[in-house]
């Protein structure tokens, strides 16, 4: 019994300890956001007394904030659409239909997820600025597609491989061609995957700055992550403002993932475990 208490602890105090250092950032950020100027420069790691609401005014006023939310939405919602449509069909077909190539298809998707982006940046924004897609919502959502995607055909495929091909040769039989099984049977059991993955990849694309830099070069196209950070050189000296805008950046995520939380856990834990 003493033993299991000790073990029971050595556990307990790093989680602790992790779950403190996960958090402060956090509770900081939003007391120096309700501070002002004044009281900021005064006492940097005291508790607010001002609780200034007017830096989330400013911060999303000023440095047009509701622009760059909007950009963010189309992109994200576009890409995670066209990402999970993809990589279910392409999912279904790696793992339970036979075709020449099958295996080397499957190769190539993985050596894809090895290579950084940053090894093809250059010739990427050359290709995006050649066929004209630059500053353009569709040249961002390609991008974000192209960067994803292969993760998501792996995980999806994986997934999928779990299932007993008796299930779609069953619905062969029945009269069902490609699309109908692919429809009636893999989109349906496929859901916990296909809600995890959508999460995850919209975070992706929600908190992606690099690409977005690249592929949205005018101030009007901005994603918000990269508005936010345009931020700090407009506020050098306004911190409390600067922070403000960034817990109006990660406000939905936090929500999103409270929300979501448990379907991320079992649609990684259920990708991992089958096949």
């Amino acid at each position: 019994m003493r033993a299991e208490r000790i073990s029971r602890w050595v556990i307990a105090i790093p989680m602790a300890l992790l779950a403190i250092a996960t958090i402060y950032p956090m509770v900081y950020a939003v007391n120096i956001a309700l501070k002002d100027r004044r009281e900021y420069v005064l006492d940097r790691l005291g508790v607010t007394t001002t609780f200034n609401i007017q830096n989330f005014v400013d911060a999303w006023t000023q440095a047009n904030m509701g622009r760059y939310y909007l950009n963010s939405i189309i992109v994200t919602v576009a890409s995670v659409a066209i990402i999970l449509l993809l990589a279910s069909m392409a999912g279904y077909a790696i793992a339970h239909l036979t075709f020449r190539g099958n295996r080397v298809m499957f190769l190539v998707i993985l050596g894809t997820m090895m290579i950084p982006f940053q090894v093809i940046m250059v010739p990427f924004v050359k290709l995006m600025s050649d066929i004209g897609t630059i500053n353009t919502y569709a040249g961002l959502i390609i991008a974000y597609v192209s960067q994803f995607l292969p993760f998501t055909v792996f995980f999806m495929a994986s997934f999928y491989s779990g299932i007993p091909k008796e299930i779609t040769e069953a619905a062969r039989v029945d009269g069902n061609n490609l699309w109908g099984v692919w429809g009636r049977i893999m989109l349906p059991l496929g859901k916990p995957a296909l809600l995890s993955m959508g999460i995850l990849n919209a975070l992706f694309c929600w908190n992606d700055i690099l690409i977005a830099l690249l592929v949205m070069q005018s101030p009007d196209q901005r994603t918000v992550m990269v508005g936010v950070s345009a931020l700090r050189g407009q506020y050098p000296d306004n911190v409390p403002t600067y922070l403000a805008g960034v817990l109006l950046v990660v406000l939905p995520l936090v929500v999103v993932y409270l929300i979501f939380q448990r379907q991320i856990t079992a649609g990684v834990t259920a990708g991992a475990t089958k096949g």
